[in-house]
Formats: structure tokens, C-alpha cells, sequence
């Protein structure tokens, strides 16, 4: 089995609960493609005492003849018996496979693709909360680790439960994608030819998703990539977004009709806002498709500074999705190289910055680390005012417990940033209007974020407090 890069904290959780003295209940859940499957057989690799994957789209006996395939390839012995009726049948028949073995050692089972299980009116999960309430937990010896792409199952189903198996899983695991720094050491372990430039272009493109940088071709530039991922005739992502959220969540026109309407808002939207955008309701049912974009990393809630949290704004933050909306959905494909014939035209880069704000947002912690505040207790918002006149807008404030608010802009560019006289008066005013709007008695420093550093002038020396370089997101 490849080698997993990254992750280091969630091996380390898995392989601590198997050391553990008591049996455990972990359910791994996040976005589709983002490496669920693969993390749990690397950290178990080879010590699956029954593991089982769930089919998709056949009926409960296809899905009981499966499970009691799997039974007979961990416990040969039980071949000859016969296959379950219902599922408090096929969960008895593990139990009783599983009493056979001697031994203090713990006993894994994966259930992979655990939803696909759940087929209408088979009763899976009441025989699954039987198979933990009445044997399992009672057990020191037990690892049962449930693995699903529907992240609208796994989430309600399991996380947030209300019956019987409420409160019962005992670790639940929400898998991000890569970060910078480990997107970086996945290609440095399978090629070593992309700069930190490079790497910053595809991740405003496809994220830290495992499976599409997967599908990436180092011998070929970023703009190559992308262009042949996304615009060609058959780009492998080029219908990845239906695919993406019907996988994901059940009857998803909601959930894409979301995601569809803070597309159109880079700052985003706060809840009535983007219901009425959306055309969605407000009820317990739109809190539910809202709860389950978040909890899968397709959006993202923050406060906006000085004001309460019920204000919370949603915003897009699944770098394929806007990228998807933004040029793939309608685009005619007559050329096939539209990325790259297009790559410096005004949309292109109106979006690489706010791509490439979004990359720092998703990297708060790499940033702080870099600006040594990092044991400094911080709160990371966003803010947009008006004093009346003028409005401004800020997207990421870091308010500090050391009376000084960092004040972040986020600008990318091919080449050393050069701050010039118009925008050096306009961004005086903003932190005015900041000034007077908040009332804030803090100290103000304006911190710049940019792909190569500021150009050394006038403007430069007298506004930026501090300034970043990309370098700072890999850390």
C-alpha cells in the first residue's frame, strides 16, 4: 500500500485508540474524495479483524450477501452457514465469529461505506445500535470504525443521532483536506518539480483534495493541469460538481442551490440573505443541509467583528465548486485550451485573488504562526462598515488579547506587490473607517499576505506594519 503523507494527527488518534483500554466507536466523515478510506487503512494497515464495503445502489439482500461474504473471508470456518435474514441476524452472526478468537489483543472492524448499508426499511441501523449498546461497548477489546462518502448520513445518522445511538460514537473524526504544507510533501514524495507558486495555483484551483491532485501530471505545469483537468473534452473534473454533491447528500438541488448562491458573493451572506438567495425556507431542514456543507468543508461561518454571533456569514469556501461555477458550467468548450489562452485576462485575475484570499483564510493558524502570535489568545473575523459615506470591508481582522488588531490584506500576484499612491490613500481611509466605526481602542497594523512580498517604497515602508510571503502558508 502507497505510503500516506500528512495526517499525522489522525494516525495518531487511530493507533492510540487501539492501545486504548476500552472498545471505541469511530466514525471518519468529511467531503468526498478528500482520503476517508485511505487514512483508516493506513493506520490499521493489515490489522483488520473484519472489514466490509458497502454496495451501492442494490437492495438489502445484495447488501446481506455481502456482508456475509466478507464474514466468510475473515472467518473461513463459517462458510457453511447460513446467510442472514435480516441484520440483527448478520450483526449476531459477527458477534458470534468474533467470540471465537482468543487473545487480548483488540479487534478492528471497518465498515466501510456504511450508508450503502442502510437501504430503505432494512432496519440497519437499529440492528447496528444493538450490535454497540448490548456487546460491543461492554467490551474492552472493541475498534468498530464506520467510513461512508454520504456525508448526510454519516453526519445525522451517526455524529448527530438522536436515538439509540446518540452520543455513542466515541470518536468522531472530520477529515480535512491537505493543507499547503502537506500538499507540498505529497508532491515532493511522488515529484520533486513543483515550486511553492505552482503548488499555490493548483491549490486555488482543486484544494487539498487528496484524489484530484492525484490526478495531477508534474512533468506539466500548473496552467497545464488545470487546463487539461478542467477545459479539455475529456477532462477527467469537467463533471465532477454533480457527481460531487449527489454522492454526497440526498436530493442535493438544496445543497447546490447554496452553494450556487454564495458563488455570486465573495464576501458571503448571512443567513436570511442567502435563504432568500437560495430560495430555500427558514426552518429545521435548511439548518440541516447548512450544518452538513459545513461539516464536509464546503462552507465555511465566521463572525464579522463587533458583532454578535447570531450575525454569522456563510461563504464558499470548496475551492473546485467556485472554480467550477466560475468557468467550467458554462463554458462552451470550443477550445480546448481555454485556461491557458485565457490565463492573464481581467476575470482570470479578479478570481486568483479572492482564490488566493481564501487560501490564507483556510490557513489562519499557518499565518499566526508566522506573525509569532501564536500562544497569543486571538479571535479571526472578518468586517465590512460604512461611516456613511464610504463603505470597506476587511476580510480577515485577527483581534488580539495583546491590544493589537491585525488588519489583513491579501494580495496575490506574479511579482513583488507594489503598493500605489491611489491605493495607499485608499487603504488610510479603510483603516479609518474601521477606527471610527468600531470605536476600537487597540493598536491597528496593517499586515500584508502576498505571494512574493511588497516592492520596497514610500507607500510600503509607511502603511505595512508586516508583511507575509506565500512562504508563510507552508509552514
Amino acid at each position: 500500500m502507497a505510503k500516506i503523507v500528512g495526517r499525522k494527527e489522525e494516525i495518531a488518534l487511530l493507533q492510540s485508540i487501539e492501545r486504548a483500554d476500552k472498545s471505541a466507536f469511530v466514525a471518519v466523515y468529511g467531503r468526498r474524495r478528500v482520503g476517508k478510506t485511505f487514512l483508516i487503512r493506513s493506520a490499521y494497515e493489515g490489522q483488520f479483524t473484519f472489514q466490509v464495503t458497502g454496495i451501492a445502489n442494490v437492495g438489502t439482500a445484495n447488501q446481506l450477501t455481502n456482508f456475509h461474504s466478507a464474514l466468510v473471508r475473515s472467518f473461513p470456518q463459517f462458510e457453511d452457514n447460513p446467510l442472514a435474514k435480516d441484520w440483527f441476524e448478520a450483526f449476531q452472526q459477527l458477534i458470534t465469529a468474533l467470540e471465537t478468537l482468543h487473545g487480548s489483543g483488540k479487534k478492528v472492524l471497518f465498515l466501510d461505506e456504511l450508508p450503502w448499508m442502510d437501504t430503505p426499511n432494512s432496519m440497519f441501523i437499529a440492528a447496528l445500535e444493538h450490535f454497540w449498546n448490548s456487546w460491543a461497548s461492554a467490551r474492552a477489546d472493541i475498534v468498530l470504525v464506520a467510513c461512508g462518502s454520504s456525508a448526510s448520513w454519516m453526519i445525522n445518522q451517526l455524529i448527530n443521532n438522536t436515538g439509540g445511538l446518540y452520543n455513542r460514537v466515541t470518536h468522531p473524526i472530520r477529515l480535512e483536506p491537505f493543507t499547503l504544507a502537506e500538499c507540498e510533501a505529497f508532491f515532493k514524495a511522488k515529484s520533486p518539480g513543483f515550486d511553492r507558486y505552482q503548488l499555490l495555483q493548483l491549490y486555488m484551483v482543486f484544494g487539498g483534495i487528496p484524489f484530484y491532485l492525484e490526478a495531477i501530471d508534474p512533468r506539466k505545469s500548473a496552467t497545464q493541469n488545470i487546463n487539461d483537468l478542467c477545459f479539455t473534452q475529456k477532462a477527467p473534473l469537467r463533471n465532477e460538481f454533480e457527481k460531487l454533491y449527489a454522492s454526497l447528500f440526498k436530493k442535493a438541488e438544496k445543497h447546490i442551490a447554496i452553494i450556487e448562491s454564495l458563488a455570486k458573493k465573495s464576501m458571503g451572506l448571512d443567513r436570511a440573505a442567502l435563504l432568500n438567495a437560495a430560495k430555500l425556507p427558514d426552518g429545521g431542514n435548511t439548518t440541516t443541509i447548512l450544518r452538513e456543507l459545513e461539516e464536509s468543508n464546503f462552507i465555511r461561518k465566521y463572525n464579522t467583528f463587533g458583532k454578535p454571533k447570531n450575525n454569522a456569514v456563510y461563504q464558499l469556501s470548496d475551492f473546485y465548486s467556485l472554480f467550477y461555477l466560475k468557468f467550467i458550467k458554462n463554458n462552451a468548450f470550443f477550445d480546448d485550451n481555454f485556461w491557458i489562452n485565457g490565463i492573464d485576462t481581467p476575470e482570470i485575475r479578479a478570481w486568483s485573488g479572492y482564490a488566493f484570499e481564501q487560501v490564507c483564510l483556510c490557513h489562519t493558524q499557518q499565518i499566526k504562526n508566522a506573525l509569532g502570535i501564536s500562544g497569543v489568545q486571538t479571535q479571526s473575523s472578518a468586517w465590512f462598515g460604512t461611516d456613511g459615506t464610504e463603505k470597506a470591508q476587511i476580510d480577515l481582522v485577527i483581534d488580539r488579547r495583546d491590544q493589537v488588531i491585525n488588519l489583513c490584506e491579501m494580495k496575490f500576484s506574479i511579482k513583488t506587490y507594489t503598493i500605489e499612491k491611489e491605493q495607499a490613500e485608499s487603504l488610510r481611509r479603510k483603516i479609518g473607517i474601521f477606527r471610527d466605526v468600531t470605536k476600537t481602542p487597540k493598536a491597528l497594523w496593517l499586515t500584508f499576505i502576498t505571494t512574493y512580498g511588497l516592492t520596497a517604497n514610500q507607500h510600503a515602508q509607511s502603511l505595512a506594519h508586516q508583511e507575509l510571503t506565500m512562504d508563510a502558508l507552508f509552514l
